[in-house]
């Protein structure tokens, strides 16, 4: 039996555009109402894709191990997770540790909706007691068990050369790569906010921008002079992207 990921365009609002189906169409129930859910908290699409990628490795996983794809309480044990953590570190090429987290972190909160009798997911070589305040912050301390997940290494930051930066630099040759840097730089987008601008997104008379962030949220960002120039020479020589497209 497979499994894949397709995405809908005939559903309502309530209703993620993300679907886990089988190979005959059928949908896989417990997956889809967890992204439902997610749905009906204004996650954004992007976020929804990934959920539903996620989940589908956790499924083929389940699949495997339980020769079905219901998710009962009776098949929940309290190491299911740490045998899914375990099949994910025996994969090649293994996956990044950040990878394993996320994926991990999905079906756990899967499970805490579909199985809410189960026992807890325990791993003492992953997890530690910890103490920490209640939720209103006031009262004792209380002890509490950290997340089953796997370490994670370090970032070491290494900053760039002169020579790096100069070659990076030297790479832009028109106004509109000089004007995406600029928007990422100085202005702080992301690289898909950067790539769904228009031009009427432009308030180049009031120095400002109309961005499209996550959950397609809008905020209105201030230009600085030199991105502001940039991006109105782009308007006066470049003719061909009218009103309503992509800069």
């Amino acid at each position: 039996m497979t499994f894949h990921v397709i995405q809908s365009s005939n559903l309502n609002n309530a209703q993620s555009p993300f679907r886990v189906v089988d190979e005959a169409g059928r949908e896989v129930t417990w997956i889809n109402r967890f992204l439902d859910q997610q749905r009906v908290r204004c996650v954004a699409d992007a976020t929804l894709r990934s959920y539903a990628h996620d989940l589908l490795h956790f499924l083929r996983w389940w699949v495997c191990a339980q020769r079905t794809d219901t998710l009962r309480e009776d098949l929940v044990t309290e190491s299911t997770l740490l045998d899914y953590i375990q099949f994910q570190a025996s994969q090649q090429p293994r996956p990044a540790a950040a990878s394993i987290n996320r994926r991990v972190s999905i079906a756990q909160r899967v499970l805490r909706l579909e199985a809410p009798g189960t026992v807890t997911q325990s791993a003492p070589a992953f997890q530690h007691w910890y103490w920490r305040h209640s939720p209103l912050r006031f009262g004792r301390w209380r002890p509490a068990l950290s997340q089953l997940r796997v370490r994670t290494p370090k970032r070491v930051t290494s900053p760039l050369s002169v020579d790096q930066v100069a070659r990076f630099w030297s790479s832009f040759h028109t106004s509109r790569d000089l004007a995406i840097v600029g928007l990422m730089v100085l202005h702080g987008l992301r690289s898909c906010e950067v790539l769904s601008l228009k031009t009427d997104d432009l308030l180049l008379a009031d120095s400002q921008i109309r961005v499209s962030g996550k959950g397609n949220k809008q905020r209105m960002l201030p230009l600085v002079p030199e991105t502001a120039q940039l991006l109105q020479r782009i308007r006066q020589t470049n003719y061909i992207f009218p009103v309503g497209t992509s800069i």
